[in-house]
């Protein structure tokens, strides 16, 4: 146990009882006024820690803190989203700590008969002797991303609290629905300052991301015609039947359930149509721009050749950019890398890279000019009833960013 383990022990399970989900069907900014509970909370708590700049965007909701720099050195930007995911309920979180994890079955809710077994969760063993916060097992717990939340501030207010600590300036950012696509868009890089960052967002401890995938979502419109069946012949265009034939056309393979790593793929998100019309949206993924596009085209070439089959008006494809590898980027700035690799290493922990097969906040940022690479927040099982975050991964990574801002202070 570290001079950590009670302040983000306390941190995440207070942020976690602050139901901040986010929604995929909301056009408001942000698309749960309910962020704006934890927004607030940690815009008072920056005051109170003693950051500088504290700011919270009324219109946007994103929270802005900055320590200003006591040496020369380079700067250091970090970054960590509010909201929860929509897959699982975020409300009404009941957060608990099992203490020295024992390697066994964990019971969370005796009354409702609720089990993680450990042989279902592999990482789980990982974790032995290690004191883990769970939840009741109905709603998620929240880790992401707020065990990274947590960790910052408890960063923030230990080098506030420690002038001998020689950095140069620390700004930091937490912004609202990375969760259904918003990565970090309404962040504002003159504000933030810092002309780098880090996001804090990803599952166990010590690996760190320079590149995700490239990202688009496809959105295929389908129109039929319809007509009664016992005069259908030579007339009938059935939208079901189009769709159909449009999926079929797709790799077999080359689906999440069959690739790993590098491979990419095409994922239908949802299908519904009826004889007259449909829609079929999906998503396209690769890590290699090269690979990526020609997915892309891909799809353009089956939507041409059914809309030659059917008539150009039955099918129509839309494209739209979601997000794209940061790799480019983070490769232009090969400092961050190095400082962040040696930081994690001088903590005692194996530094690992991951080819994300997703994206982040970073992606998207490094896209708008701020090259943001990604640590691991340490929380595990995200996104379900299952998730749990330990205590000890939180206070790694504090000591992580410490070194990491130590290191950056040497120019």
């Amino acid at each position: 146990m570290t001079q950590f383990y009670e302040q983000v022990k306390e941190r995440m399970i207070r942020y976690a009882k602050v139901d901040t989900q986010s929604s995929n069907h909301s056009k408001t900014v942000p698309t749960t006024m309910k962020q704006f509970d934890l927004a607030r909370m940690l815009y008072e708590e920056l005051k109170q820690i003693g950051c500088s700049d504290v700011w919270l965007d009324e219109e946007k909701c994103v929270v802005y803190g900055k320590i200003k720099a006591n040496a020369e050195g380079k700067p250091l930007g970090l970054v960590a989203h509010m909201d929860t995911a929509p897959d699982a309920s975020g409300a009404n979180v009941k957060p608990w700590v099992l203490e020295n994890y024992d390697g066994g079955d964990i019971v969370l809710n005796k009354e409702q008969n609720i089990f993680m077994k450990a042989g279902d969760y592999d990482n789980l063993s990982m974790y032995i002797g290690q004191d883990l916060i769970l939840t009741d097992g109905t709603t998620l717990l929240g880790g992401d991303d707020k065990a990274s939340i947590s960790a910052i501030m408890t960063f923030a207010e230990y080098v506030i609290a420690h002038s001998e600590i020689k950095h140069g300036l620390i700004s930091i950012a937490f912004t609202p629905d990375e969760e259904v696509g918003g990565l970090a868009r309404d962040l504002d890089l003159e504000r933030f300052e810092s002309p780098v960052a880090y996001t804090l967002d990803g599952d166990h401890l010590g690996y760190y991301e320079d590149e995700t995938f490239n990202a688009s979502q496809a959105n295929i419109h389908l129109k039929g015609i319809s007509v009664h069946t016992g005069t259908a012949k030579g007339i009938m265009k059935n939208a079901v039947d189009i769709g159909t034939e449009f999926l079929s056309r797709l790799p077999k393979y080359e689906k999440p359930q069959y690739t790993d790593g590098r491979e990419g793929f095409y994922h239908a998100v949802s299908f519904s149509a009826t004889c007259e019309t449909g829609e079929i949206v999906m998503i396209i993924r690769d890590h290699d721009a090269l690979h990526f596009a020609q997915r892309e085209d891909y799809l353009r070439k089956v939507t041409e050749a059914l809309q030659n089959e059917y008539g150009k008006e039955c099918i129509e494809l839309e494209i739209v950019p979601t997000y794209r590898s940061m790799k480019e980027v983070i490769d232009q700035v090969p400092w961050m890398m190095d400082n962040l690799i040696e930081a994690i290493k001088a903590c005692g922990i194996k530094a690992q890279s991951l080819a994300f097969r997703g994206g982040t906040d970073g992606s998207a940022l490094s896209q708008r000019g701020l090259p943001s690479p990604n640590l691991s927040a340490g929380y595990e099982n995200a996104h379900g009833r299952f998730e749990y975050v330990p205590v000890q991964s939180m206070e790694k990574n504090v000591e992580i960013l410490l070194k990491l801002a130590e290191i950056c202070a040497r120019g």
